[in-house]
């Protein structure tokens, strides 16, 4: 029997998820910015700033940016002059034409068109492995947790920014109005797109807890695991170590 997974609220096979997704990140590849600014209220610019803080760059870090996207978190990560040996991964290849343009200036910086479950790398490579705002979009997190393991160096880090549940209920209940109701009507008047904005807004329902990514993180021999709360836990950081 094949397995079913949610592309949103709706049931797809394997194929169907990631071609779905791919169309959705096509959609709005070219309003990528509008998009997280209506996601995230703003505060987007702001979390990844922190994000950066949290994944540590050492000196001539090898790094592995998984959903890449716009380039933004390799931006921000270059200006601190510690690393720029960089491999930006995406699944979608209008998105990575975007990080091209934004990154034009940049060397030493891989573009690759790949998926996050079968990574085209060998066994201890990277120092660090990130992935924001991505892996909700991914068809089986831990499949993808567990090659991030792989490709990893010993005394590597896993980086993950994501979508969470605030802790606090009034903040949640407000926040999933938002995103249920506002957010699509948004999408459909800024991006032209209610459709592409509606999936985004029920994959982070469908999300898994902290918890539960905790346990996929330790599962796939992660050490000194840990979550940090943003915003009262509208977006988490999920770290992890591979011993």
């Amino acid at each position: 029997m094949k397995k079913n997974y949610n592309f949103g609220y709706t049931k797809v096979n394997r194929k169907q998820k990631t071609k779905l997704v791919q169309n959705v990140f096509s959609s709005v590849a070219t309003n990528y910015d509008i998009m997280n600014d209506l996601m995230s209220l703003g505060m987007h610019r702001l979390w990844k700033k922190r994000f950066v803080e949290i994944i540590d760059v050492k000196q001539n870090d090898v790094i592995l940016d998984v959903g890449s996207g716009s380039g933004d978190i390799a931006k921000e990560i270059i200006k601190s002059k510690l690393s720029n040996n960089f491999y930006l991964l995406d699944l979608n290849k209008e998105m990575l034409e975007e990080g091209k343009k934004r990154l034009k200036n940049e060397k030493n910086l891989k573009y690759i068109i790949g998926n996050a479950e079968k990574l085209n790398f060998e066994k201890n490579f990277f120092d660090k492995y990130i992935i924001s705002f991505c892996l909700r979009n991914v068809t089986e997190y831990l499949l993808s947790i567990k090659e991030a393991y792989r490709v990893l160096k010993p005394g590597g880090k896993y980086c993950c920014l994501e979508f969470s549940t605030p802790k606090s209920s009034l903040i949640s209940s407000s926040y999933k109005i938002y995103k249920s109701k506002i957010l699509p009507l948004l999408g459909e008047v800024i991006a032209k797109d209610k459709n592409a904005y509606k999936y985004l807004s029920e994959s982070i329902d469908l999300f898994p807890s902290q918890n539960e990514l905790s346990k996929y993180l330790i599962e796939s021999g992660f050490e000194k695991v840990e979550s940090i709360n943003l915003f009262n836990g509208i977006v988490a950081i999920h770290i992890g170590y591979k011993i």
